[in-house]
């Protein structure tokens, strides 16, 4: 575990099942709800295979067609875990060659808003992204970030008392199927891949972890401009 002199720490996890990295994650929220003085943490990692879905009614995006029969989950066909969450967005698949970055930000102390965080994570993956030379670009109306019209990252953040968790899901290598069993991010016909699939180099996740880290640290100040100052009483 690594920890950058600032006022980001950011924290490599390894490879972690999702149910400890909730609780982390969980907890951390708790802490900083607690005393505002607290360090924004950003935890990077893996998962074990597992299928997430947000806050919504509708569990279309849980079947591979996107139509869910009168009374059924939606998930009995689904070939690892589900877990239904506090983020917002549709189902969504992470598992082994995927980097999971999971910021826990007070964004009392980024002018309260979420709309410039959300564009603040897709600039920091498409900056990671152009580092290999893979030109990425957000798409308008859709929350992510892309290579032409294929998702190559995807995004669903939860905000407890303006201090956020969950984040970003980027692909960098492995296998893509178990998106199949899903409308990814309940989005039809969507073509997921990944920085292997764009580029048919091999990347390490580790090695992706180190320059997410190194981006993120250089653009922490461009989301504090807005920075507000905390009343006492908080």
């Amino acid at each position: 575990m690594r920890a950058a002199v600032t006022d980001l720490h950011v924290h490599w996890l390894g490879r972690k099942d999702f149910a400890s990295a909730l609780a982390l994650q969980e907890k951390i929220v708790a802490a900083k709800r607690e005393d505002p003085s607290q360090l924004d943490e950003l935890l990077l990692l893996e998962h074990e295979p597992v299928y997430t879905i947000g806050r919504t009614p509708d569990q279309s995006s849980l079947s591979a067609t996107g139509r869910i029969r009168r009374g059924e989950l939606g998930a009995a066909h689904l070939p690892h875990p589900l877990f239904a969450i506090n983020r917002g967005g549709q189902a969504t698949y992470h598992g082994p060659g995927q980097l999971m970055g999971y910021p826990i930000i007070d964004l009392r102390r980024c002018g309260h808003d979420l709309h410039k965080y959300l564009r603040w994570l897709e600039q920091l993956l498409i900056e990671v992204l152009a580092e290999y030379g893979i030109a990425a670009t957000q798409r308008e109306a859709l929350t992510g970030v892309w290579v032409e019209d294929r998702k190559i990252a995807s995004i669903g953040v939860g905000v407890r008392h303006w201090i956020t968790m969950h984040g970003f899901a980027l692909n960098v290598c492995g296998d893509l199927s178990p998106f199949n069993h899903i409308v990814p991010c309940g989005i039809d016909n969507v073509a997921m891949t990944s920085m292997e699939k764009e580029t048919g180099a091999a990347f390490s996740v580790l090695d992706v972890e180190m320059a997410v880290e190194k981006v993120a640290l250089e653009q922490i100040p461009n989301l504090r401009a807005a920075e507000e100052v905390l009343p006492a009483s908080v």
